[in-house]
């Protein structure tokens, strides 16, 4: 909270600098209403900001045209971000003498916009700005304060949304404390809440609650995690077994905060342990995030080179286990001024940060901005009020259902001091709703699980969404954004590839998936599906998003060089015999010529048409049709 001193403080010098011409006479206020003001002041200075209230309170009983009084109070009001009373109260002053009290439009104003009322507060501030003498440092703030309130009319204009109501709820005393509690990040499932708890007002550590019908009293972290010194500022990845934190001022640190990264392990959580020369500098790198698939780690730095005080860099995890060197995520993002707090959705395509060099609404505010096709950010889009307000935001977390957001506030209704926070995110500040597969990826002859490669493909885009590595024993999790179609395709040296599709455009299933995924050894006589060959109806042109799938193929059959493989045509029982074998004959050609096309010599390609006379589903629905209508690998040489 700003200090209530210089509030103070600057609320006299706007009125000692307005005084010029003013009816207003200080010297005939009534000595006890002088007295009580001034003790009143006294409070408020060391912010014991209720006593303060009641004192100013006692001053403007004592004597109804105490102006000064009117206008500390309101001071006061707004101190407690409380900006009902404070514009009700700055307007009691205004109507006693208007040109003693014309500077104070510009508080007066911000509180107009504190409530949302950002069309009164810009026609205030416009008056005031009309006024042909004024304090320089005034001026310039209103003209600040007007750039904000112009952005929130325009915003308001062109974002209308009725509909919507901004209702953070507590979310209750198993997380929430005396002490503060802030940074909450989960896992994709949702049922748990990592998150930091100050203690004792001085030592930072994490602590976790989980979700049974509602949150459970929070416990520390197990394991090794936990130390003397702070901890905070952390993100869990979204399968639960990485935790990256902010660590500041330790004994092997290469500046004032530097990035350290812990590991779930069967005793609990590691101890942690710094990321390296790479990630970290002289200066200061706090607040990571963690991109669905791990590969990316995006965080906040104030490293030489940037284009502002601090900037928002990635990092990308390399084969060899290294992360590169951090690349600034460049001006359509960062700016001039700050820029913190990223948080990466387990969508892997929404980025949420905070900050001051954006146009706003007059501090930090909260942005997003979304991955366009090739990679490439978009342009930063403003959360809106009241989200953003003109006081500082924070940071935020947004679960896998891309609808609820989570924050820490030190509103009135805390258990403490700062306390964490959900709510409804409006719909078109959303991102896109995630689902995920799970698994283990195992040898399909001697069922061990096998450490393998998951990679999830945007069939239409053809762009890599999320690649990520098994664990030692298969085991991984991948997440699925709602609104496309996707390749999913798991790869391992001297295995045939696992691939299976998934199309999520225009569907919102509400359902977890489960695949546990056999891959088969390359010998003579193994097979695969090749799920993402796609053709429309009756035709054997290939259609585009089957290049995902054909270049994967390309790729097999050119680490395995002496492979020769039998492409198999099949389809459904629909239309007569005759002309499914043709059509069946016709696809598994496409393929093959396909192959050959890239470079793939013809003496190890083979294809031939079975029409619908290995069916292996039912004919008698559509689900099983669609099983039947499907192009297979078969190799027949190694």
């Amino acid at each position: 909270m700003k200090n209530p001193f210089h509030l103070l403080m600057a609320l006299c010098l706007f009125i000692l600098t307005s005084t010029a011409g003013a009816q207003y006479d200080q010297s005939k206020i009534n000595k006890k209403a002088v007295a009580a003001y001034e003790k009143g002041l006294t409070m408020a200075e060391y912010g014991e900001y209720k006593g303060a209230i009641q004192l100013l309170n006692e001053a403007i009983k004592l004597d109804k045209n105490y102006i000064d009084a009117y206008l500390s109070l309101a001071g006061v009001y707004g101190e407690l971000k409380d900006p009902a009373s404070s514009v009700a109260t700055y307007e009691k002053a205004f109507a006693l003498d208007s040109n003693y009290t014309s500077e104070l439009r510009l508080p007066y104003s911000i509180n107009l916009a504190a409530q949302g009322q950002f069309e009164k507060a810009l026609a205030t501030v416009d008056a005031l700005l009309a006024r042909p003498k004024m304090n320089p440092n005034t001026r310039k703030a209103a003209e600040f304060r007007r750039k904000s309130y112009l952005f929130a009319v325009e915003y308001a204009k062109s974002h209308p949304n009725t509909n919507y109501v901004f209702a953070p709820q507590n979310i209750g005393p198993g997380v929430n404390s005396p002490e503060s509690e802030y940074w909450p990040s989960m896992p994709i499932d949702g049922k748990a809440l990592i998150f930091t708890r100050r203690l004792g007002g001085r030592n930072e550590d994490f602590f976790v609650s989980e979700n049974f019908g509602q949150w459970e009293a929070a416990r520390r972290l197990t394991g090794n995690i936990n130390t003397p010194e702070s901890e905070g500022a952390q993100t869990i990845s979204q399968d639960g077994n990485w935790l990256v934190f902010t660590g500041c001022n330790r004994p092997e640190g290469m500046g004032s905060c530097d990035l350290y990264i812990s590991y779930l392990t069967r005793e609990g959580w590691s101890q942690a342990t710094n990321m390296g020369n790479k990630i970290n500098t002289e200066d200061w790198e706090s607040q990571p995030s963690l991109s669905p698939d791990k590969r990316d780690l995006y965080f906040a730095s104030k490293r030489p080179g940037g284009l502002g005080g601090s900037d928002i860099y990635v990092s990308h995890l390399l084969p060899n286990g290294r992360w590169s060197d951090p690349e600034n995520l460049g001006p359509e993002i960062n700016t001039p001024g700050d820029e913190q707090g990223p948080f990466i959705h387990a969508d892997n395509q929404t980025l949420y940060f905070a900050s001051t060099g954006h146009t706003g609404y007059g501090d930090d505010d909260l942005y997003l901005v979304r991955r366009a096709p090739g990679g490439k950010w978009g342009k930063p889009e403003n959360l809106g009020y009241p989200i953003n307000t003109v006081n500082r935001e924070g940071t935020l977390f947004i679960a896998a259902n891309g609808k609820t957001a989570y924050y820490a506030s030190d509103r009135g209704d805390g258990k403490g001091l700062m306390d964490i926070y959900s709510f409804e995110l409006r719909e078109d500040i959303r991102p896109y709703k995630t689902l995920w597969v799970k698994g283990k990826v195992f040898d399909n002859k001697t069922k061990q699980g096998l450490p393998s490669s998951v990679e999830l493909i945007d069939l239409s885009s053809r762009q890599t969404l999320s690649k990520v590595q098994t664990d030692e024993d298969g085991n991984y999790l991948i997440t699925l954004p709602v609104g496309k179609d996707y390749a999913f395709n798991v790869a391992r040296k001297g295995y045939l590839f696992y691939s299976d599709n998934y199309s999520l455009k225009g569907k919102d299933p509400d359902s977890t998936y489960k695949k546990d995924i056999p891959l088969q050894p390359i010998e003579v006589a193994a097979g695969v599906v090749l799920r993402n060959i796609f053709f429309d109806f009756n035709k054997y042109e290939l259609k585009d998003e089957s290049q995902v799938e054909l270049d994967r193929l390309v790729q097999l059959l050119t680490e395995n060089p002496t492979v020769k493989i039998l492409i198999e045509g099949h389809t459904d029982n629909v239309g007569g015999a005759a002309d499914n074998l043709k059509l069946s004959e016709n696809r598994a050609k496409s393929v093959v010529n396909y192959l050959k096309s890239k470079g793939i010599a013809a003496t190890r390609l083979s294809s031939k048409g079975f029409g619908a006379t290995k069916p292996i589903a039912t004919n008698t629905t559509e689900e099983g049709r669609a099983q039947n209508r499907r192009t297979e690998l078969k190799v027949v040489a190694k």
